[in-house]
């Protein structure tokens, strides 16, 4: 499955980067996507089923770490490919990696194939592939389209009857189920799956603020835009690394406190000292606590969710693990997008006196639009820019505050019903989902 899920991936991002058209692209990206599934749950799956349990923590911290900073990493090169050469050259990366991947694939990774009495889930399969698909879908589509648009009630109609008819149906086929939902009840596969949710979804939205404000605030180029979040990035990558050190020490629920700590105390730094005269100083510190708390919530989560299943269901605990992170990730550019917005929008409107009224419509719809339109305003020119600013900071301060309030809930959840332990083990195959426990 992985060196298949390989080759679609790097077939995917050779058709992108000779794409003659849109359309032609946008079918490249759904392959690439359909292959990233069949990648990722594979990878930490390979992880947690094949390394000694001494050293399963440290083999999840170097996952979780390249897994968060990556994106970022990625952002980077992808802005330098950019800036030195053409769009096109943003695929040429991703296909030598598949090469060298695959090469390493074959080398390293053991082959396995679940024997079991019972027969895959399909059902199970089919109608939670359409519940994420409608619940992101309309987490995606809803500040664009509307939140009462057709569309976005239908898909949130379509994906919360699926998700009630998917528990229905495990509940159902109990030990034959695609994934035992009575395991929520368990500390650390629930804990563990909401803090992922909620981080990640924080950490997507924090991106969505930033490189507007790097961008149309600050008047830096894509590159330098990137290079300003890898501050951010290296935190995330080093402290993931350390975090199951710490776990040791001071238990598992104690990390993912401390770092969910750390990621709101970032995120109310960023509210606080934000502003346009200070540029990149005034959110530094802010990034760089919410990169360290990032690092140690991830880490002691993911291994809490893989913990929660035996050995012979690692590949489903992975799954899970990404289903967490990229449906928080569309919660979170939803949500702390559609506040920005919304923000910049109630504090524009005040400061649009004397703008000629097809400007000031233009200016109302993003910081972006505003500086595009601003030197058509003649003499109001500067005031427009300044005003499209003041008022990104504005709505960026009420996105920072929600956020707050979303990781205050979540740090007084894990805090009283983390997981337990510092050490959980996987449960050897012969052990039934009843029988394992969080320690």
């Amino acid at each position: 499955m992985l060196i298949i899920g390989l080759i679609i991936f790097g077939a995917a991002g050779v058709v992108a980067g000779l794409a003659p058209s849109a359309a032609v692209m946008i079918g490249a990206r759904v392959g690439a996507g359909i292959s990233a599934a069949m990648i990722m749950p594979i990878t930490l799956a390979v992880i947690t089923s094949t390394f000694p349990e001494e050293e399963r923590g440290k083999g999840i911290g170097v996952w979780t770490g390249v897994a968060g900073g990556g994106g970022i990493l990625g952002m980077f090169l992808s802005a330098f490919l950019v800036d030195i050469a053409a769009w096109r050259w943003l695929f040429v990366l991703p296909v030598v990696l598949v090469v060298v991947a695959l090469a390493m694939t074959l080398k390293s990774v053991p082959d396995s194939r679940e024997r079991s009495t019972y027969s895959f889930d399909t059902i199970g399969a089919l109608v939670s592939t359409i519940a994420v698909v409608g619940l992101i879908f309309v987490l995606q589509e809803g500040p664009e389209r509307g939140w009462t648009d057709p569309v976005s009630l239908i898909s949130l109609a379509v994906g919360v009857v699926a998700a009630i008819a998917f528990v229905a149906w495990e509940l159902h086929r109990r030990d034959a189920s695609l994934l035992d939902v009575r395991l929520f009840r368990e500390r650390g596969l629930a804990g563990g799956s909401i803090t992922l949710l909620v981080v990640f979804g924080v950490q997507a939205g924090i991106a969505v603020v930033l490189f507007p404000f790097f961008q149309a605030v600050l008047g830096w180029s894509g590159l330098l835009s990137t290079v300003a979040m890898m501050p951010m990035a290296i935190m995330m990558m080093m402290t993931s690394g350390l975090a199951p050190k710490v776990a040791a020490k001071i238990g598992a629920r104690s990390t993912m406190t401390l770092g969910i700590a750390l990621s709101a105390l970032g995120l109310a730094l960023m509210a606080l000292f934000v502003s346009v005269d200070g540029g990149y100083l005034s959110i530094l510190a802010g990034m760089l606590a919410m990169g360290i708390g990032m690092g140690l919530s991830m880490t002691p989560s993911t291994e809490a969710i893989t913990s929660s299943l035996p050995r012979a269901k690692q590949g489903v605990a992975s799954a899970l693990n990404d289903v967490n992170r990229e449906f928080g990730t569309a919660l979170g550019v939803a949500m702390l997008g559609a506040l920005l917005a919304n923000g910049y929008r109630s504090a524009i409107d005040d400061k649009l006196g004397g703008i000629p009224q097809g400007a000031a419509d233009t200016a109302r719809e993003g910081i972006a639009n505003a500086v595009e339109v601003a030197p058509s305003t003649g003499s109001h020119a500067q005031d427009l820019i300044h005003a499209a600013q003041q008022s990104f900071v504005d709505g960026w301060q009420q996105a920072m505050w929600a956020g707050v309030a979303v990781m205050g809930v979540l740090l007084v959840y894990v805090a009283l019903r983390g997981p337990k332990g510092s050490d959980p083990a996987i449960a050897d195959e012969t052990e039934t989902t009843e029988t394992v426990a969080v320690r």
